[in-house]
């Protein structure tokens, strides 16, 4: 007996291992060994003479093999291979029957009718009692997918799982419902959950969207709220920096001033030809700090409204110089006025966006004719400058820009010279 099993599990492992399908991720060898493991172990609690024994574990070797000729009716092919070789091996007819038999209850829509076969069903379908349950249900879903029988989603594949564990299947051995239908009610309990958890999911999710989508229906007013925040940050961005360029052209011009006074002015009595090209330099800084203090200087309207203006929604409530000398109960009231009134929101942030351009207009246009006349006011004074030193020829720029240098007290000493040559 013991010859014939060893003799059949190599047969069997060769036959798999070379001729069946590699597509066939569930119904190979690891499958036919475990069910061999499971009716084993049926076989040592139940009580079976050595023949019924036998023919058990022979099924449970022989009954996937006729999957190396397609999946359909692989149970009267598995028979066929069984039933060859036990000829070969020179077995009783008796026995060869009693395997084909016993495979042919493998077959799941039928129910088992003989002992032997609800011991092979139950081995069989050992894995609904495992905790491997999960791991041998996604090969099966593989293997139907990659031999195009049926693609199943998870969603579908956990729900058919849930079919034939809940209706389909049942154990039939006292082994098998005392010992493997608790794990089989963990397995089925754990897709319920899963189910229950994806539908929570896909509920919270639906409401999510149809609350989202309402929302976008009824209060497309998202959208408009982002255009007015946007474009009013930007503007103000846009007041900053040219606040910023304004106060460096002030600086500088300040500090060219400055010099002027300081070294040119002084120098001017003894230097009278650099009295244009000073009064140039000078007048184009001192007219770029003017159009500077312009370009910067605020301007702040009466700051007073009337309850008609609030009325008529004529009155910009988002601008202090609308409301800074008003009083606070009328303030309070007008804004109470605005904010009942969505499009009274929408026309003081509309009024805001439009007079804050129109100052950005003219702060920029204010700066840019002052750089351009600050650039040009130090190119025609660096050329009055040069055309001064180059109709003096005589001059020492040393002694213009330092008094108390070498070059300037030779040029007095010679001076003196010549007056008391005179």
């Amino acid at each position: 007996m013991d010859t014939l099993i060893a003799k059949a599990e190599t047969f069997v492992f060769d036959l798999l291992k070379n001729e069946l399908d590699q597509t066939y991720l569930y119904h190979n060898y690891k499958h036919t060994e475990r069910v061999l493991k499971s009716t084993r172990e049926i076989i040592e609690n139940t009580e079976l003479s050595k023949e019924e024994a036998l023919v058990l574990e022979i099924a449970a070797l022989f009954h996937d093999t006729g999957y190396i000729e397609g999946s359909e009716n692989h149970e009267e092919k598995s028979v066929e291979i069984a039933t060859k070789f036990l000829k070969d091996q020179d077995v009783e007819q008796d026995l060869i029957d009693s395997v084909g038999e016993c495979i042919m209850e493998t077959k799941f829509k039928k129910e088992p009718t003989t002992k032997l076969g609800k011991i092979i069903r139950d081995a069989d379908a050992s894995h609904f009692g495992k905790k491997y349950f999960s791991e041998a249900s996604e090969f099966l879903r593989k293997e139907l997918e990659l031999r195009h029988f049926k693609t199943y989603s998870p969603t579908e594949w956990r729900n058919e799982n849930i079919k034939v564990l809940a209706k389909k299947h049942q154990f039939y051995t006292d082994y098998a419902l005392k010992n493997w239908q608790s794990e089989k009610d963990k397995n089925l309990s754990k897709l319920f959950k899963a189910k229950k958890k994806q539908k929570k999911k896909f509920k919270k999710e639906e409401m999510k969207a149809k609350y989202k989508a309402q929302y976008k229906n009824e209060s497309p007013e998202r959208g408009v709220q982002t255009f007015y925040r946007v474009a009013l940050r930007n503007h103000i961005k846009l007041s900053d920096i040219a606040d910023t360029k304004a106060n460096i052209l002030l600086s500088v011009n300040a500090i060219i001033i400055s010099v002027v006074l300081a070294n040119l002015i002084s120098k001017l009595d003894t230097n009278p030809y650099l009295t244009w090209p000073t009064v140039i330099f000078t007048l184009f800084s001192v007219i770029s700090m003017i159009m500077s203090i312009i370009a910067t200087r605020p301007n702040v309207t009466s700051g007073q409204f009337t309850k008609e203006d609030v009325k008529n929604q004529e009155v910009n409530l988002s601008f202090f110089g609308n409301f800074h000398k008003m009083k606070l109960e009328e303030f309070e009231w007008a804004i109470q006025e605005l904010v009942n009134d969505k499009d009274y929101i929408y026309k003081a942030l509309t009024k805001d966006l439009y007079f804050l351009g129109k100052v950005l207009e003219r702060k920029y246009r204010i700066l840019r004719i002052t750089y351009t006349v600050f650039m040009v006011g130090i190119i025609i004074s660096l050329i009055a400058f040069g055309i001064a030193v180059k109709n003096n020829p005589g001059i020492d720029i040393q002694e213009v820009l330092d008094p108390e240098s070498e070059a300037h007290y030779i040029k007095q000493k010679k001076d003196n010279q010549n007056v008391y040559t005179v």
